[in-house]
């Protein structure tokens, strides 16, 4: 299949092309700094986007977003995060839908920020959003699919909590002090954390 990534030179992006291409896939980066050769690029904070029709993209995957966790949370920073995901993926679903081409499928990043603070109890797909910023973020995110959605691309909300890479995020900077006999408790132990690992992150992008 040829496949359009966003966010492709992330960490997740990166760990997702090396599965990808082992399977055979095309693999297209929706490029911030295109290079002469670029046949899909993007200026997300412009409102600008080119694809290039002649290709037919099969699927598209899109994982842009302002990283949540390099700096303290002021209001800036949360406008950021906020704004990255609403209008990059308004910009991606409205020009995909105007393809005389179009994906047959758009598996659209999101966070379990959606379902809220849940505390101890279990949620799923079926559950309702929780309250608080990164729910309003969430549900925002998602919303942002509709142009896609409507042209009818098949839409999905790829919901994740903590990824855990030893190649970068959270899981690399526990690590260092683990390594040195240093680690401890993360917390009081006790509470919870939803996590998956970039690896089975990768397979259940491609399952698909």
């Amino acid at each position: 299949m040829n496949i359009l990534l966003t966010g492709a030179s992330g960490l997740i992006g990166t760990a997702l092309t090396r599965h990808l291409e082992l399977q055979s896939h095309s693999v297209f980066p929706l490029h911030r700094n295109p290079a002469s050769e670029a046949t899909h690029y993007w200026f997300p904070e412009e409102g600008r986007i080119h694809l290039d029709d002649e290709i037919k993209l099969d699927a598209v995957i899109h994982l842009a977003g302002e990283n949540i966790a390099d700096a303290r949370w002021n209001q800036k920073k949360k406008d950021r995060i906020l704004n990255s995901r609403v209008d990059g993926t308004r910009l991606l679903s409205e020009a995909l839908s105007k393809l005389e081409h179009r994906p047959e499928l758009l598996i659209s990043g999101s966070a379990i920020g959606y379902y809220g603070d849940t505390g101890d109890n279990m949620v799923d797909e079926d559950s309702g959003r929780g309250s608080g910023f990164l729910s309003d973020v969430a549900v925002s995110w998602e919303s942002a699919t509709q142009a896609a959605q409507d042209a009818g691309i098949r839409t999905i909300h790829l919901r994740t909590g903590v990824v855990l890479s030893p190649d970068g995020g959270v899981l690399q900077k526990m690590m260092t002090p683990f390594k040195m006999g240093l680690g401890g408790v993360v917390g009081n132990g006790k509470q919870y954390m939803s996590w998956i690992s970039i690896d089975m992150l990768s397979v259940s992008s491609i399952a698909c």
